[in-house]
């Protein structure tokens, strides 16, 4: 079922371009965009020092509210990783097969999440060594889509992410 939301997980340090690209994209399509960290109202500041803040807690949403899941690169996937709800949360939207859009260092959210088995899936090349260890097939390409997941590798290829991303959701309409 359509709710015409996606949800945004954020921590300190996104990569400026991977968050708010996606997040005006995608409210561009009409989307209500929830940004989520561990505490509702977290002010963050990405890479280039460039302001979020979180809209909800990981704790107070559910993969059954919204349409599909975005996750920014830059180090912020490196913090969100070790926390247990963000991985159930993941895990959630893979088994309901709503879209998980991951790009550059996101991966290491859906890694530690446990489902990277057998995907075909690019990223940046910095972390395409734990994507195969994790069981992926890492293509070197601007995007992969592999069922409900679209990975993207890098800034320059965002429009090419966003417009599989956005594809994808209206496909599970």
């Amino acid at each position: 079922m359509k709710t015409n939301k996606i949800l945004v997980l954020v921590h300190d340090h996104a990569e400026d371009l991977e968050l708010w690209y996606p997040v005006y994209r995608i409210r561009e399509e009409g989307y209500l965009v929830h940004m989520a960290s561990e505490v509702r109202g977290m002010l963050f500041k990405g890479k280039y020092g460039v302001p979020y803040t979180s809209d909800v807690s990981w704790d107070d949403v559910e993969a059954d509210d919204y349409d599909g899941l975005l996750i920014p690169g830059g180090w912020a996937p490196d913090k969100m990783r070790r926390f247990e709800r963000v991985k159930k949360l993941v895990r959630d939207f893979d088994a309901a097969g709503k879209p998980i859009g991951q790009i550059c260092h996101a991966g290491w959210v859906t890694i530690s999440a446990g489902i990277m088995d057998g995907v075909k899936v690019t990223s940046t090349i910095g972390i395409m060594d734990d994507m195969k260890n994790a069981g992926a097939t890492w293509i070197n390409e601007p995007v992969v889509v592999d069922e409900n997941i679209v990975s993207s590798r890098k800034p320059e290829d965002l429009t090419q992410y966003m417009v599989a991303f956005i594809n994808l959701l209206e496909q599970r309409k």
